[in-house]
């Protein structure tokens, strides 16, 4: 259950941050709600890079064999 919280979380993570870039795209807030919506948006930023930065050393591990990391292209059709 951790993993589809996690994913959940980065999912809302990224949708809130897209909200957040329309609406400074807008120009339509003021200067105070558009800092303080970018301080928001670096936050969601930087909560999304952990969660791929995360996933990524969990597929690296997941695909190291006798030590040495074995690339394989990635399928999102298969399930695990």
């Amino acid at each position: 259950m951790a993993r589809k919280k996690a994913a959940v979380d980065f999912e809302k993570s990224l949708a809130d941050l897209q909200t957040l870039v329309e609406r400074l795209e807008s120009g339509e807030l003021s200067l105070e709600d558009s800092l303080t919506a970018f301080e928001q948006g670096i936050r969601l930023t930087r909560d999304c890079q952990a969660s791929l930065s995360q996933a990524e050393q969990k597929v690296q591990i997941l695909l190291e064999r006798d030590g040495e990391l074995d690339e394989a292209p990635f399928a999102p059709d298969q399930q695990a």
